[in-house]
């Protein structure tokens, strides 16, 4: 297992292994978003499962943002305190953990005063689900972006990612699907990343450049107009000319049927473990910032032979790791079984009845 256990360096972040915990909603937070000691016993679990990297679940940057329930929140200051328990309980294990910031977009929740915006007006049977962002509303988010890097920095994240993948706000104007704007933020592929490119900028002259920073964009969204690879790796080209640190690759979104991020029992044969294999492999032909690869993984030797052949230089997972939130510990230890999630997406069901994320497997 040479090159999965050895400690790199991700601009000064090191990282004792090639495995990262992909950023997965966890419900755990209070209603408002503050952290809660459930919470910070599931990063400090996470932590003492020796998982290289730690990417927090979406935290939204500002209300309006706001994806689900008890999502982890860093749209305020009040905030500080409670992240600052979760980056110091992860440390005090040796781990290294950077904040995922989100905007859910025309995916909002719209609670109270709080209405869903993005790219453009969204109506379903006949009633308006979100509005057009104006260009106040796209300055306000730019800084809300900021201000949340700035809070990470401040509660002792040794990174943060930004969450352009799966649909939500950064995606949605990547997405010709979504976005139909006509102005400066909309149409060609350039417009369409304006935003994205002007939260990065926002972000980095905040931390400054030896600041990890990390995106999350998807390989395509799998939908009729939806972002295709050829976009996707123009717009890496574009992050990596502007000083990103390393980009994560997923795909999908939840209205792309059964190509959905987190596809459902698609990985019951190694062959078919890794999703987005073809675009990964013309990303490493055209990009050189690091790859962090997302999606399906469940066996070790798979991982081994992605790092190895130089397909990726970190693989991320997610629903094995609510299963099994020791997994690598035990790979490491010499256990090489397969992860014992099965991809039946039953721990996301438990969202839906308003519990906190947990393996449901089991349960009838």
């Amino acid at each position: 297992m040479t090159g999965l256990f050895e400690t790199t360096e991700l601009n000064g972040m090191k990282i004792k292994n090639r495995f990262v915990r992909s950023a997965t909603y966890e419900a755990m937070a209070e209603l408002d978003g503050t952290v809660t000691d459930q919470l910070c016993g599931y990063m400090e679990e996470l932590s003492r499962g020796e998982v290289g990297l730690i990417i927090t679940g979406h935290s939204h940057v500002a209300r309006e943002g706001q994806a689900g329930p008890r999502q982890m929140g860093i749209y305020s200051d009040e905030m500080i305190d409670g992240l600052k328990r979760i980056t110091s309980v992860v440390h005090e294990n040796g781990g290294v953990i950077a904040v995922q910031l989100a905007h859910a977009g025309q995916q909002g929740i719209g609670q109270d005063a709080y209405a869903a915006i993005g790219p453009s007006d969204v109506f379903k049977a006949g009633v308006k689900r979100a509005s057009a962002m104006t260009a106040d509303d796209i300055k306000r988010t730019v800084i809300a972006f900021g201000d949340a890097a700035d809070r990470a920095v401040k509660s002792g994240f040794d990174g943060l990612q930004i969450h352009a993948a799966h649909g939500y706000l950064l995606s949605q104007f990547l997405s010709p699907h979504y976005n139909n704007r006509t102005d400066s933020y909309g149409g060609n592929l350039e417009n369409r990343a304006r935003l994205l490119l002007d939260v990065y900028k926002e972000i980095r002259q905040r931390v400054g450049k030896s600041f990890p920073i990390m995106v999350k964009i998807n390989s395509e969204d799998f939908l009729e107009n939806g972002i295709t690879v050829e976009e996707s790796i123009k717009v890496a080209h574009m992050l990596e000319d502007r000083g990103m640190d390393a980009i994560e690759m997923s795909g999908g979104t939840f209205e792309s049927g059964k190509l959905i991020p987190s596809r459902v029992g698609t990985s019951t044969s190694e062959d078919r473990e890794v999703y987005y294999r073809q675009t990964a492999e013309t990303f490493k032909k055209e990009i050189d910032i690091p790859l962090i690869l997302v999606g399906g993984f469940l066996s070790i030797n798979v991982v081994e032979d992605v790092v190895a052949s130089g397909l990726a230089d970190y693989v991320a997972l997610s629903r094995p790791l609510i299963r099994e939130p020791n997994l690598i510990r035990r790979w490491a230890g010499g256990d090489r079984t397969k992860a014992t999630c099965v991809s039946c997406n039953k721990c996301f069901s438990t969202l839906s009845r308003k519990e906190a994320l947990h393996c449901n497997f089991e349960k009838k």
